[in-house]
């Protein structure tokens, strides 16, 4: 399996439009951080978590060239507003992309993109082809193990995913007891951690570090960084086996018994 990060920003980006901070001003390609989404590429087909509103650039950066599935946590903007350019890969597969979420994900954003079901919408430069697939429950997507996981945002339930031995954990300001225990002991964690302070929302930098204590995976990335973080300063006072996630960062991991 391998995990490539197209994305390792909040919903802003880094850097912040007009924000003039040494880390948006850094010449580091590292704190450069487009809209959180990862690519999971396994046995030669690649599921895509989220399609933020950066998906275009992620896909030309990482030279994407096929989308099998996606995976949906939440309908917020920075993690849905890139699902036109899934249309593309309508385009060069010349198939329809399924597209997997909880009810109530799966509602929004059928709501949101009303048009893609719409068969009176005019076709224009064309939209995408999608099937949507309520996954509440542990199931295999090309006899890859999936676990979907409640995670809180603040005050709402959202989804978390485990790929086998990777848990990916966006948005979370915390995790109910049984998330915990679907999450001990991967071989990967990527978890969020939006900044030093607290925040209602988010995890802040020493809550994922708390989180990650608890759940002891074998190696850790931190995403959905906001400006607060410079890579190399930060990265160096992290405890060992932890790391910030930046974009185009590629973790492969061996086949397990």
């Amino acid at each position: 399996m391998k995990i490539t990060i197209l994305g390792s920003g909040t919903s802003t980006g880094v850097p912040v439009v007009g924000c003039p901070c040494n880390v948006c001003t850094s010449k580091d390609p590292r704190n450069f951080r487009s809209r959180a989404s990862i690519l999971v590429e396994w046995k030669g087909k690649n599921l895509l978590v989220d399609t933020a509103p950066d998906l275009h650039l992620q896909a030309l950066q990482t030279k994407l060239r096929r989308v099998d599935a996606v995976f949906y946590t939440h309908g917020h903007a920075d993690h849905i507003f890139g699902l036109d350019e899934l249309r593309v890969f309508n385009f060069i597969q010349g198939g329809v992309i399924p597209i997997y979420g909880t009810g109530a994900t799966i509602e929004q954003i059928r709501r949101i993109f009303d048009y893609i079901w719409d068969p009176e919408a005019p076709l224009g430069g064309g939209k995408p082809r999608l099937e949507t697939r309520t996954l509440e429950s542990p199931t295999e997507v090309f006899g890859l193990p999936v676990q979907p996981v409640d995670v809180w945002h603040g005050q709402r339930t959202i989804t978390g995913y485990i790929f086998d031995r990777v848990g990916y954990l966006t948005d979370c300001s915390g995790l109910p007891e049984a998330s915990q225990a679907l999450l001990q002991g991967k071989d990967l964690l990527i978890v969020g951690a939006l900044r030093h302070r607290p925040h209602p929302t988010h995890f802040h930098l020493q809550a994922a570090l708390d989180l990650i204590a608890e759940l002891k995976p074998r190696r850790a990335l931190l995403t959905h960084l906001s400006h607060s973080f410079d890579y190399e300063t930060t990265n160096a006072e992290l405890p060992a086996g932890v790391g910030l996630a930046y974009d185009g960062q590629v973790i492969e991991l061996e086949e397990g018994p």
